[in-house]
């Protein structure tokens, strides 16, 4: 076979594996839209006044708690059902607790909906980021988390323009948000098949040959295996809460504008967004321990740099949040990434379910801290403890660099595919 005869071959298996891929994208794009719709249309409701602000924390809470212990069920899910079973179980139980918000506004039902929520996104996440890093292998892995991560972006810009379009106090938010994510379920059933095929080792099948001791893989054992990966991870849901959440508290403590604040929380989910793409291609191409240790050290010089500007050149601090985003949002598809690339296919389901748990960790716990440091420091200690976490995120990196990479199984049985319809 000749050498052009075989790079069209490489080229049109790898565009076959990509359309494969499709469905799943769009369904998590789509499901998350809806989800996104259904938690502002939440914040909008428990914003009314007269609302007991206890009630409020306490609704609040549901949503977290829920998605913690998505991240526990997970592996037993996928384990007991398959991918695409659990996929549709859990998009159909969001799909459930849209609607139920239109029946009652009882608090205790509420919070009892805010947890199947939660647990359904949070399940959903872990079945989709296994199911990519096992399809993908080591020369894509990377590009195909990177659209992954753009789909997610996208739910949520989706979400706000429906909020926009729609009114604030429209009376069919909670529907349309349902709806929508409906919408994404009857596709993943009806319309998206065939799923992508899942692969397995020659004479065994993926995740029934294994003792569920030995599919289990702790968030410690992936730390001594990759500690980039768990820094990156906790930053990420760090970076991103924060950012979204306290930064229209840090611009007020600075005497930002309202509009401008909300302005550069655009900017920097528009970085993070744009930049997905070539930061995967660049993630397959380069050694993923040398980006993460450029990307933390960016990050870093960023954040340091948004405090010295403070509000004395307003044009300049959107183009840094830009940047920031772009720099912060994608350190976790390569952590991820590199991580993946490093373990045994049958911990996939395993390590997903525990960082994504870390990552929820991160969001839930440091809102407060940050808070409490911008209350008794100043407004700057927001970014003074982001960019102490991306600096982290390059040591995590430099240690990582100092060990020689040994993956136990390095893309097993790439060839070989089992079908998606049966998972």
């Amino acid at each position: 076979m000749s050498s052009d005869t075989s790079i069209e071959a490489s080229f049109w298996k790898r565009a076959a594996r990509f359309r494969a891929l499709v469905p799943v994208m769009l369904a998590i794009c789509v499901i998350g839209t809806g989800n996104s719709l259904l938690t502002t249309s939440v914040s909008l409701s428990l914003s009314e006044p007269g609302i007991n602000p206890g009630i409020v924390q306490l609704l609040l809470t549901g949503f977290p708690v829920g998605f913690l212990a998505g991240c526990l069920a997970a592996r037993f899910l996928v384990a007991r059902f398959g991918h695409r079973v659990t996929f549709l179980a859990v998009t159909f139980l969001a799909a459930f607790a849209g609607f139920g918000y239109m029946a009652t506004t009882a608090t205790p039902v509420w919070l009892v909906l805010r947890f199947f929520s939660g647990f359904a996104m949070a399940v959903m996440f872990v079945v989709s980021e296994s199911w990519i890093n096992l399809y993908a292998d080591e020369r894509n892995r990377g590009a195909y988390f990177s659209l992954y991560m753009m789909m997610t972006s996208l739910a949520v810009l989706f979400g706000q323009l429906l909020v926009e379009a729609a009114g604030p106090h429209s009376p069919h938010l909670f529907l349309m948000g349902a709806v929508t994510i409906t919408a994404g379920a009857l596709y993943c059933r009806f319309a998206g098949r065939p799923w992508p095929a899942l692969p397995v080792r020659p004479g065994e099948l993926l995740q029934a040959d294994v003792s569920a001791a030995d599919q289990r893989y702790g968030l410690w054992k992936l730390a001594v295996l990759a500690p980039v990966t768990i820094i990156a991870v906790f930053q990420a849901g760090m970076t991103n809460m924060n950012v979204f959440a306290l930064t229209p508290l840090y611009g007020a403590k600075i005497a930002l504008p309202a509009s401008t604040t909300i302005g550069l929380v655009t900017a920097f989910s528009m970085g993070g967004m744009l930049a997905q793409t070539p930061v995967g291609w660049l993630s397959d191409r380069l050694d993923r321990r040398w980006m993460l240790l450029v990307q933390g050290g960016l990050a870093a010089a960023l954040c340091a740099a948004i405090i010295m500007l403070a509000n004395r050149y307003v044009p300049v601090l959107f183009v840094l949040f830009f940047l920031y985003g772009a720099t912060a949002l994608t350190i976790y598809p390569v952590g991820i990434a590199f991580a993946n690339s490093q373990i045994d296919s049958r911990h996939m389901v395993s390590a997903s379910g525990g960082l994504l748990l870390l990552y929820s960790i991160g969001n839930v716990m440091t809102p407060g801290i940050a808070a409490g440091l911008m209350d008794y420091m100043a407004p700057y200690a927001l970014f003074i403890m982001l960019g102490s976490g991306a600096a982290l995120v390059s040591l995590g990196a430099s240690f990582n660099l100092r060990r020689r990479v040994s993956p136990q199984i390095a893309d097993v049985a790439t060839d070989y595919l089992a079908s998606g319809v049966n998972q």
